[in-house]
């Protein structure tokens, strides 16, 4: 075994150490996934998607390629490994993989504006004495709008660093 030294790039995720945590962010990622989807010159947005919007299996008519909806919206999942902020937006387009339509493209680009302006955004994990465990959760009541299903998620945190 060789070591390397210190840690600064693995799995598509730049990793910098000093002396208050890890900073993990991917804007290189970022960088790159902007220009395979033609968004590198796109108008960045403050959020990554509108106050109060829905989802529906109803919505518009079907995109026209979805692989590459499928393609894009995979790529965001690994993505929000450091972008929490883009988990519930990625979570929401999700559902429609297996029929998506051009509204659901839409917000997908919305997602796009929005890390365009976020790009150097990442996640801060901070050394910590207090090793407690806690989390926190909230859910809907029947908030989808095609199935009537509920909608949770979830937070867990050590110390003050999110691990899931």
């Amino acid at each position: 075994m060789k070591d390397l030294g210190p840690l600064h790039f693995f799995l598509g995720m730049e990793a910098k150490s000093d002396s208050t945590g890890l900073y993990l962010k991917q804007s290189k990622c970022i960088h790159d996934f902007l220009v395979q989807t033609s968004m590198l010159d796109c108008k960045p947005i403050s959020s990554p998607v509108a106050a109060g919007f829905r989802l529906s299996l109803h919505d518009g008519h079907s995109f026209e390629d979805p692989a590459l909806y499928r393609s894009v919206v995979g790529s965001l999942q690994y993505l929000s490994l450091t972008r929490p902020d883009i988990a519930y937006a990625v979570n929401q387009v999700c559902q429609f993989m297996h029929k998506s339509s051009v509204t659901h493209w839409l917000v997908v680009k919305r997602i796009l504006r929005y890390i365009k302006g976020t790009i150097t955004y990442g996640l801060h994990l901070r050394p910590g004495s207090i090793s407690s465990l806690h989390g926190y959760s909230d859910a809907d009541w029947a908030g989808n709008p095609d199935d009537r299903r509920s909608v949770s998620g979830f937070i867990i945190f050590l110390g003050s660093n999110p691990i899931s």
